[in-house]
């Protein structure tokens, strides 16, 4: 029996995937399928970096679309205009010839639907090959292998060189449930069969629809994003490849190819409401390509992985160590202790990695040696040289120390879950006694034991410690609700309003990322402030619920997203997801776990 719920949720994201912005694409896949701006045409990009190709990790952002200009043919080759109607599961295109249809057959295989008994077909131009001059010569090298075919008879097959690549004209006679599918892999010694239409339709909809029948309702004022950001949660996933060992989320399949560090701990905040098994596969992805001295790299992709990065300045490069709090949230909702078993050792690493390699002068505080392992690039913090020891980087060291106890003490290790909670108390104090200043009421990050000049949120998180003196914490409050510095009709902003480096559009510069947010909600279930807690989460839900999409980051004054936040963006679709789901159980009367 078809759910009712889960057809609403189907209905409610009628239109709502604009593929002019954002690709439609599908669990697993790495196929982005997506029209272009002015015309009735299609073109198909490839969420790899193919670095095998272009060592450039960054090329991928540049390359040209895999396939381009894919428009629609009448019998006499003509070009066919179409409009589109949206869903998760399948795109419809609607000409005066008849409807075409867009589905998944598997991830590596588009199928285009055919009208019914239409003579039709497809134009499109592809590049599978990559070529460039070299110091002594040039190089020409596969990109990717590309097969089309049908199930019905070929009326017109030409494939001609053009513009450094081919055009491809394909014209067939449908019959009454007929498709065109083109498969692009590494490998065409085998290839699939084109199935039916109307089998790849159904089951393509049987997954979305398996998918969305997981989902925990919310609160209908929710609902319509809440939708959109589980469209989001799969169709950013990808299968597992090359050094990639599990099926992952990717923040974007457009922006950010690949798997990034915490943005993964994230993303399996929300995957832990419908499949744990899921949720944990975010963290071992990582996990599983931690380095020989206990580093966990910035970003995996399918052909290495990035622990370097030589800009602004060349150093070793991770992101934040969250993933051990994540895992015990997991816990929480989803007991495993055979799971914490397997990743207790590779945190333990981790954490100790963070300490023999960031702390140049062994104060017991860590340090950032890169701006990106911040995860705020481009934040004035930085501005003033690096390395720098970070409130920020040593309360999530504190924070993740204590999961670690706690998970400890699931295990049965009772002696070092003791340990932790020393180590953490210890690193509060350190904090104390080496960051706090006393004049301004904050925690200041250090360069050269000099204060950073620098007013943003970062300087409050030692909130989340739960172990800061009363006057102290007071203090903190007290910035955080000033609408001078954080409390504005968008919050939290990453520089504080009234700081002379606040930018309210430019990245780590001012805007609002939700994440963030969701960090201080958690500090502030955890000393108390339960009303302040839910007065964040409810401008962070309002936030995300006033665009149509879901962005990577907003201005911090207008609330709009500027043109460089990635669309469709992982974290902020799980944290909406989170913290819907808590709004909501706690309105009935639920209550998340403690």
């Amino acid at each position: 029996m078809i759910d009712p719920e889960t057809s609403a949720l189907l209905s409610l994201l009628r239109n709502k995937i604009d593929v002019k912005k954002v690709p439609f694409s599908d669990r697993g896949s790495r196929l982005l399928i997506l029209q272009n701006k002015d015309s009735s045409s299609l073109y198909v990009k490839l969420a790899e970096r193919l670095t095998t190709i272009q060592p450039d990790i960054e090329a991928y952002l540049r390359r040209p679309p895999f396939i381009q200009d894919l428009i629609l043919l009448d019998e006499n080759g003509d070009e066919l205009e179409f409009t589109v109607t949206t869903y998760p599961h399948i795109v419809h295109l609607q000409t005066d010839l008849g409807d075409f249809a867009l589905v998944f057959q598997d991830e590596k295989t588009i199928t285009l639907g055919l009208p019914s008994q239409a003579t039709a077909g497809i134009r499109f131009h592809v590049q599978p090959q990559f070529w460039e001059t070299t110091e002594g010569g040039g190089v020409f090298k596969a990109v990717r292998n590309l097969n089309y075919t049908s199930n019905c008879a070929t009326v017109r097959n030409e494939i001609t060189p053009d513009k450094g690549g081919y055009t491809v004209e394909y014209i067939v006679k449908a019959d009454d449930d007929s498709a065109i599918t083109i498969t692009i892999r590494n490998s065409l010694r085998t290839y699939p069969a084109t199935k039916l239409l109307s089998r790849s339709c159904a089951d393509s909809e049987a997954r979305w629809r398996d998918w969305f029948e997981r989902v925990p309702q919310v609160d209908d004022k929710y609902r319509s994003t809440y939708a959109y950001a589980w469209w989001i949660m799969a169709n950013n996933l990808i299968g597992p490849q090359g050094r990639i060992a599990y099926e992952a989320m990717m923040p974007s399949k457009l922006s950010y190819v690949g798997l990034w560090l915490w943005d993964s701990a994230m993303h399996a905040l929300a995957y832990r409401h419908i499949d744990p098994e899921l949720a944990r596969n975010q963290i071992r992805a990582m996990l599983a390509c931690q380095l020989d001295d206990g580093m966990l790299p910035d970003a995996v992709y399918d052909e290495g992985v990035i622990a370097t990065i030589d800009h602004p300045i060349s150093a070793e490069v991770t992101k934040p160590p969250i993933l051990a709090w994540a895992a015990l949230k997991l816990h929480e909702s989803d007991p495993d202790p055979e799971f914490l078993a397997e990743i207790y050792i590779p945190l333990v690493r981790w954490n100790a990695w963070w300490f023999a390699m960031n702390d140049d002068d062994v104060d017991g505080l860590a340090q950032y040696n890169h701006p990106y392992s911040s995860g705020l690039d481009d934040n004035p913090l930085w501005d003033y040289g690096m390395p720098v020891e970070s409130p920020d980087l040593n309360t999530y060291l504190c924070v993740q120390m204590g999961s670690l106890a706690e998970i400890a003490e699931v295990l049965g290790i009772d002696f070092e879950a003791r340990m932790w909670r020393k180590r953490a108390s210890a690193i509060v104090k350190r904090m104390i006694n080496d960051m706090w200043d006393e004049e301004s009421g904050l925690f200041r990050a250090l360069h050269e034991e000099n204060a950073v000049p620098v007013v943003t949120p970062f300087n409050l998180y030692p909130l989340w410690t739960g172990q800061l003196p009363n006057e102290i914490r007071e203090r903190l409050l007290n910035h955080l609700t000033n609408p001078d510095t954080f409390w504005g009709n968008y919050s939290l902003p990453s520089v504080a309003f009234n700081d002379a480096h606040f930018d309210p559009q430019t990245m780590w510069r001012g805007p609002v990322w939700v994440n963030i947010n969701y960090f201080f909600i958690e500090a502030l279930k955890q000393i108390g402030e339960i009303e302040l807690a839910n007065q964040l989460r409810e401008k962070t839900l309002n936030l995300i619920m006033s665009h149509d999409s879901i962005y990577e980051y907003y201005n911090a004054l207008s609330g709009d997203p500027p043109d460089t936040a990635a669309d469709v963006f992982g974290w902020t679709a799980a944290v909406f997801i989170d913290l819907a789901i808590q709004a909501s159980r706690e309105a009935t009367g639920k209550t998340e776990p403690n």
